[in-house]
């Protein structure tokens, strides 16, 4: 899979700007808020239809318009398609709306049809958050990879996301007016249906990447499921009724990364120091890496943001034998961080 172009209209600070792919690896040169990790964003964007920075969308639009663009032509194993997203962002009474178009060819399509086209792997220093931060960031992580490789995980994460927050309201009701336990019978269809997919998917991924002796080595991660079922529904439900929120199920999941030594496992959230940790996730996106080119038959686009600076020089040799089995498109502040030789077989992008 291959980004041939990428056209970026009043996307953060890109007014109109243009730009050309080889197959191979290009460097994108330039100090902090040129516009670096921008690019990279747009190109995230079109891959997974989320950012990986945005607290709200409407960052994503440059300050005072009211729409953005972002345009990619890419070419799969045989077919060149053109895929667009355009963010508009206007009021709905006192309420301040983002919305997203998506178009595949032209034609406009669904978020759950057009995710999935492009498929990326992103690496930058934000990454350290999936060992140390909370276990929501876990949850993204996995639907990021996840959402991309598989329709039906997207079907069932987005039918999981909407029941569940029915259910929730629902919850309140019966809490609060006294609404009929047996009105939570369709919700929990719904979530049981959708989420058995879920986590089956996840612990698929898990698996994978424990498989990964190249990659993973001393490295294993333990899947924390919370699983639902009819029986554990009905355990739950006086609970849930009482808190007005389901407390069990693929929202409440978690995972932790764990050094092996000595037939002992260390929890490295918890117990691990700043360089293990970055050691861990430097293996983990490599193993997603060969994850997501399984799943999809072919290599997808690897995404590295300044993460040069972020590793030692073990490290950043072991992540140039890897660079060059896909396209890749590598952002840096200090050219010096990438070896001479390297620098020589790659296309640079400068800016300003």
């Amino acid at each position: 899979m291959v980004i041939k172009s990428l056209q970026l209209q009043n996307f953060r600070s890109y007014k109109d700007q243009t730009f050309k792919f080889p197959i191979g690896t290009t460097l994108v040169i330039g100090p902090n808020t040129s516009g670096k990790t921008n690019l990279l964003e747009a190109i995230f964007l079109l891959a997974t239809g989320k950012s990986f920075r945005a607290q709200v969308e409407e960052e994503m639009i440059s300050y005072g318009k009211e729409l953005a663009r972002t345009k990619a032509e890419i070419k799969g194993e045989e077919e060149i398609d053109e895929l667009e997203i355009l963010l508009t962002t206007g009021r709905i009474g006192k309420r301040k709306m983002t919305k997203k178009q998506y178009l595949l060819n032209g034609v406009k399509r669904r978020m759950v049809d057009f995710i999935g086209q492009l498929n990326c792997v992103l690496f930058g220093p934000e990454d350290l958050e999936i060992v140390v931060d909370s276990p929501a960031i876990r949850r993204d992580y996995l639907d990021s990879v996840l959402e991309q490789v598989g329709r039906d995980y997207r079907r069932a994460s987005l039918s999981y996301k909407k029941g569940l927050r029915q259910r929730n309201k629902l919850l309140e009701r019966i809490r609060d007016e006294g609404r009929a336990k047996s009105s939570l019978f369709l919700w929990d269809k719904l979530l049981l249906e959708n989420g058995e997919i879920i986590s089956q998917q996840r612990e698929e991924f898990i698996n994978f990447i424990n498989q990964q002796p190249d990659y993973f080595g001393d490295l294993v991660i333990n899947y924390e499921k919370s699983i639902i079922s009819p029986q554990r529904l009905a355990q739950y439900q006086d609970k849930e009724i009482a808190a007005g929120m389901t407390l069990i199920g693929p929202h409440r999941d978690d995972f932790t990364l764990n050094l092996v030594s000595e037939g002992e496992e260390r929890n490295l959230h918890i117990f691990g120091s700043r360089g293990e940790q970055r050691t861990a996730v430097f293996s983990l996106k490599l193993a997603e890496l060969e994850f997501v080119a399984e799943k999809i038959g072919q290599r997808p686009v690897l995404l590295l943001d300044d993460i040069f600076s972020e590793l030692d020089h073990e490290r950043r040799q072991r992540l140039v034998e890897v660079i060059p089995k896909q396209q890749t498109i590598i952002t840096t502040t200090d050219i010096h961080l990438i070896e001479p030789a390297y620098r020589r077989k790659v296309k640079m992008i400068k800016l300003k």
